[in-house]
C-alpha cells in the first residue's frame, strides 16, 4: 500500500479533497522516495473523457514497470466515480484523488506529482493508450541523457499515433511563437511555400533512429524525473487547459536542459475525446497561448510585447472558429466496461 501521511489517508477514506487542502499538500507534503531507482509513477488527470478512459487505465494497470498509478479525477459522472473507487480498492498501487472539482490540468498534474512515491514520473492523457514498453523506454532515454548532462532537467516525449497508426501532429514540434502558431493554425505554408520553415509540426519528417532533441514535445505522454519536475516547479498553474506542456519544455531548455522526442516509445492518442464543449476547450487553448507568449515576451522590449498583443486577438479568434466546426461528442462515459 502506498505510504501516505495519516491526514491524507483519512481524507482519501472520506473521498474528500477540497482545493484548499490540495494546495496545502503541494506546499507541505513530503514523502520519502522509493528505493527502486527506476520505479515509475504514472499520473493521469481525468475529466469527462469518454469510454476510451477504461482502455487507457487498463493499459497502465497491465504495464509491469508502473509501480504507482495516480488518478486525479477532476470530474466524472457518478457511475464512473464509483467505477474508479472500485478500481482503487482492487489495486494497492492505485491512488485515487476525488472531490476537489475541476482544478484544471496543471494543478491536477502537480498534485499527482507531489503525491508520487517513485523517482520517475510519466504523465499520460486519459485518452492515450500505452503501447508495449513505452514507459520503460521513456525512462531509459531520460536516464541516459541525465548521465551525459546531469545539470539540466530532461523531458522525454513519446511518439503519438493516430488510431490508424500514422504519426499524430504535436509529438515533435519546433519553437512555438505567435507567428509559427498562426502559420500552423491556418496552414499558411501551403499557400506561401517560403513559410514552410515556420511550420512547427515535424510529423512528416523522417523518423529518427534514436531519441533526438526537439524544442517541444506533447504533454499527452512524457517522462521526467521527480527531482527535475521539482526543479522546474512543476507545471505553471496559471494554465488551465493546454499549452502547459509547451511552457514546461521552454523552461527546461531555458535552464540548460534537454527535451527529447522518442521515436519508438509510442502511444495511440485518440484526441478530441473530451465531452465538454469544443469552444470551451479551444478558448482555453487560445488563452493559454497568449499567456505563454506574454510570459516569454516580458523584459524583451516594447516591440516584442506589441507584436504579441497585436496577434493575440487573431490567435484566439482562429482557435474559437476551429471549435465551431467540431461536433460535441456523444456522452458515452457511462458505458462502463463489462465486468
Amino acid at each position: 500500500m502506498t505510504a501516505l501521511p495519516p491526514s491524507i489517508i483519512e481524507m482519501l477514506k472520506e473521498r474528500k479533497l477540497a482545493t484548499s487542502e490540495a494546495q496545502y499538500f503541494m506546499q507541505h507534503n513530503e514523502i520519502a522516495p522509493c528505493g527502486d531507482k527506476d520505479g515509475i509513477t504514472v499520473i493521469m488527470v481525468v475529466f469527462h473523457t469518454g469510454r476510451v478512459l477504461f482502455d487507457s487505465i487498463n493499459r497502465v494497470l497491465n504495464d509491469p514497470c508502473v509501480k504507482q498509478f495516480i488518478l486525479i479525477d477532476n470530474g466524472s459522472s457518478e457511475k464512473v466515480e464509483h467505477w474508479l473507487r472500485d478500481l482503487k480498492e482492487e489495486h494497492d498501487h492505485v491512488l485515487l484523488i476525488q472531490g476537489q472539482g475541476n482544478i484544471g490540468f496543471a494543478k491536477g498534474a502537480n498534485l499527482g506529482a507531489h503525491l508520487a512515491t517513485q523517482p520517475w514520473l510519466v504523465f499520460l492523457n486519459p485518452d492515450a493508450l500505452l503501447q508495449p514498453e513505452c514507459p520503460r523506454k521513456l525512462v531509459m532515454a531520460a536516464n541516459a541523457r541525465k548521465k551525459l548532462t546531469p545539470d539540466g532537467p530532461c523531458i522525454v516525449g513519446a511518439r503519438l499515433l493516430n488510431p490508424d497508426l500514422t504519426e499524430q501532429r504535436g509529438a515533435r514540434r519546433g519553437e512555438v511563437t505567435p507567428f509559427t502558431t498562426l502559420v500552423s493554425l491556418l496552414q499558411l505554408h501551403k499557400y506561401v511555400p517560403a513559410w514552410r520553415k515556420y511550420e512547427i509540426h515535424q510529423e512528416d519528417q523522417p523518423l529518427p533512429e534514436a531519441p533526438v532533441p526537439v524544442p517541444t514535445i506533447s504533454g499527452a505522454c512524457f517522462a521526467v524525473s521527480r527531482s527535475d519536475f521539482s526543479r522546474l516547479k512543476g507545471f505553471d498553474s496559471n494554465f488551465f487547459l493546454h499549452v502547459e506542456d509547451v511552457d514546461l519544455c521552454w523552461r527546461a531548455r531555458d535552464m540548460g536542459g534537454t527535451v527529447l522526442f522518442h521515436p519508438t516509445a509510442e502511444v495511440v492518442h485518440e484526441g478530441h475525446t473530451s465531452r465538454v464543449e469544443p469552444v470551451f476547450v479551444e478558448r482555453n487553448k487560445g488563452n493559454g497561448l497568449i499567456y505563454y507568449f506574454n510570459k516569454r515576451a516580458k523584459g524583451k522590449g516594447f516591440w516584442r510585447m506589441a507584436y504579441v498583443r497585436l496577434l493575440a486577438p487573431l490567435i484566439i479568434g482562429v482557435s474559437v472558429m476551429r471549435a465551431l466546426f467540431r461536433d460535441r461528442l456523444r456522452d458515452d462515459e457511462d458505458d462502463l466496461p463489462a465486468a
